[in-house]
């Protein structure tokens, strides 16, 4: 599918609002209550974008068979979806989504009950709405095109460079608590980094309400790894146990057999 740049980059803004607009209906289903979703203050969620032109770009040659497609959409978005995990874990010390109490999860990061749907809507995005999106595009003139990916570009690079400077306040903040040194598990970290940053200015506190499970993710693991410790010392205690049952056994024969060679 040849398209120019201001057209896939128009995609994108499409797509990332319609993410933005499901994942905000999803928690007003869940919470009750209106929250913006999303790391930036616009309303979009900039993977669904990423998502579906990665779909649009790699996934062409595969729009003959719905069946691989779907299963193709399906590790496209896992991949995507994991990836972006592990880069806002390691650039915010943060987690800011966990699928770990789901069933057949990765690492908590991806699972299947959100990667089937996410295949479906690959199959919707491929067969129906880059169809219809595409025509509209064809209507326009390349430079009215231009023009409106330019105008929306500049506005989504700035709320991206204010966007990461919330995020980053974020992560300041859970690296100053854990400083502190006041806190000692995940859960009361994180609740003293969303008290601190409820207190600062509307962007941290919209960004708190927009991840209300965000996990302060460096603690988690430290609490992990000492876990960890715990269950290998408990192994280890069990299995000196065991070698000495086994060295008492040994020795039990050895004094049976002397005994009865002596008598």
């Amino acid at each position: 599918m040849e398209l120019t740049i201001a057209q896939y980059f128009l995609l994108f803004i499409i797509y990332a609002v319609l993410g933005w607009i499901m994942e905000v209906s999803c928690k007003l289903q869940e919470y009750k209550r209106f929250i913006n979703r999303g790391f930036l203050i616009g309303p979009y969620c900039p993977i669904y974008g990423f998502g579906a032109v990665a779909i649009t770009i790699l996934l062409s040659r595969y729009s003959y068979d719905p069946v691989v497609l779907f299963v193709m959409a399906i590790i496209t978005c896992m991949i995507l979806e994991y990836t972006t995990s592990v880069v806002m874990e390691k650039l915010f010390k943060a987690r800011w989504w966990d699928y770990s109490k789901r069933k057949f999860n990765l690492n908590g990061r991806v699972c299947l009950g959100t990667a089937i749907p996410f295949g479906i809507l690959g199959l919707f995005i491929f067969y129906v709405l880059n169809p219809f999106i595409i025509g509209i595009f064809n209507k326009l003139s390349e430079n009215t095109l231009n023009i409106i990916a330019i105008t929306i570009f500049i506005l989504f690079t700035i709320d991206a460079i204010i966007s990461t400077v919330v995020i980053i306040g974020f992560r300041k903040t859970a690296v100053q608590v854990g400083k502190e040194g006041t806190q000692d598990n995940t859960e009361e970290i994180t609740k003293k980094v969303r008290e601190i940053l409820l207190q600062k200015s509307w962007l941290h506190r919209r960004l708190v309400n927009a991840y209300p499970k965000f996990v302060a993710i460096k603690y988690r693991i430290k609490e992990i790894e000492k876990e960890i410790k715990e269950n290998a010392t408990e192994l280890k205690d069990n299995i000196d146990e065991k070698v000495q049952d086994v060295k008492n056994e040994i020795n039990y024969r050895k004094d049976n057999l002397k005994n009865r060679k002596s008598n």
